[in-house]
C-alpha cells in the first residue's frame, strides 16, 4: 500500500524513531559514519554543509570534527528568526562556535560567525525523517531545507540524505518544491536513486 498523507508518513517514522535506543542509534551512527567516508566528495572535500543532530538523528559529529582537523569549510544552517523557512549558512570553525538556536539545534553563534555570502559545498550532508528510492525527502514539514537546497549554490553539490535504514521507503509523497537528495546514507547502504 502506498501511503498518500505526507503528516501520516512523518508520524509514522518519528514514532519509529523515538523508540531507538541511545546504543542503537550509536551503532548506527558509526556505521553509516563509515560509509560517507568513502564517498569521493567526502574525502575530496574543502567546504561543506553539515548537521549536528537532535531527536534521536543519524549523529555525524564525529565527521563535522574530522572536517574541522583537516580545516575544511564547515557551513551549518541556521534558522532566520524573522522569516519563517529560511535558513543561513554560517561557518564554525568548533563546537564553542555552537550554541542553542531554533527548535533546540546547534547553530553557529551570529555573534561570532556571520552568514556567508558565497560558498559552493562539494557535499551537504542532511538530516530527515524519511526517503524513497528515488531520493525524495520527507522533513518536519517547514520547507526549509528544500528553499537552502534550491539556492543557486547548491547547484553542483553532492546532496545527501541521512537516515536510518527503517526510514528508507519505497514512496514519499512529493510537492512540486520538493528538493530530492543525490544520495540516501544509511547505517546498512549508500543508495543511489
Amino acid at each position: 500500500m502506498i501511503e498518500t498523507d505526507k503528516n501520516a508518513v512523518r508520524a509514522r517514522l518519528l514514532e519509529q524513531r523515538q523508540t531507538l535506543t541511545q546504543e542503537q542509534i550509536r551503532a548506527a551512527s558509526l556505521q553509516a559514519v563509515e560509509l560517507i567516508r568513502t564517498l569521493f566528495e567526502w574525502k575530496n572535500a574543502t567546504e561543506a554543509l553539515m548537521y549536528w543532530p537532535i531527536k534521536g538523528e543519524v549523529d555525524l559529529r564525529p565527521l563535522v570534527a574530522e572536517l574541522w582537523q583537516r580545516e575544511c569549510r564547515v557551513l551549518m544552517p541556521r534558522c532566520r528568526p524573522d522569516q519563517q523557512g529560511i535558513m543561513d549558512l554560517a561557518c564554525a570553525a568548533c563546537e564553542s562556535d555552537l550554541i542553542p538556536g531554533e527548535y533546540s539545534v546547534m547553530v553557529p553563534d551570529s555573534n561570532t560567525c556571520p552568514a556567508v555570502n558565497e560558498c559552493n559545498p562539494q557535499i551537504a550532508l542532511i538530516p530527515g525523517v524519511g526517503y524513497d528510492r528515488k531520493g525524495n525527502r520527507i522533513g518536519f514539514g517547514g520547507g526549509y531545507y528544500d528553499r537552502l537546497l534550491a539556492k543557486e549554490s547548491m547547484r553542483d553539490t553532492l546532496v545527501v540524505g541521512v537516515g536510518y535504514d527503517f526510514q528508507l521507503i519505497d514512496h514519499i509523497p512529493t510537492q512540486p518544491w520538493d528538493k530530492p537528495v543525490d544520495v540516501v546514507c544509511t547505517e546498512k547502504e549508500l543508495w543511489r536513486p
